[in-house]
């Protein structure tokens, strides 16, 4: 299970590497309900990427893949294309969703 405090650790670590390379991000971290605990837009970040940081973290929850990996099977012709439009455009297929686990079981995600 992840707490509000895991989740803001979790935070804490994105906004770390984001300072290290230069790019404000949005930051979301869901349950394993794929339900938002926690999200921080860093000072600069865009507005417009808010909903598509909470949408990677449930799509990587969702489907316990990540959206980099799920990008990858959702090109035409592949076994997830077309993805992108189900739950209402919910789906991400772009890098910056992550499932988490502990002890090879999804307990949420984050998304960037």
């Amino acid at each position: 299970m992840i707490t509000l405090n895991n989740a803001r650790e979790i935070i804490s670590a994105a906004e770390k590497r984001a300072l290290e390379i230069g790019q404000p991000m949005n930051i979301a971290v869901v349950d394993s309900g794929a339900n938002l605990i926690a999200h921080a837009r860093m000072d600069g970040a865009w507005i417009g990427s808010i909903d598509i940081s909470i949408n990677k973290a449930f799509t990587a929850r969702a489907l316990d893949i990540s959206t980099k990996e799920l990008a990858t099977h959702s090109q035409p012709g592949k076994q997830f294309f077309g993805i992108h439009a189900s739950k209402h455009g919910r789906i991400m297929i772009f890098a910056g969703g992550i499932p988490l686990k502990q002890g090879g079981k999804v307990i949420g995600a984050v998304g960037v």
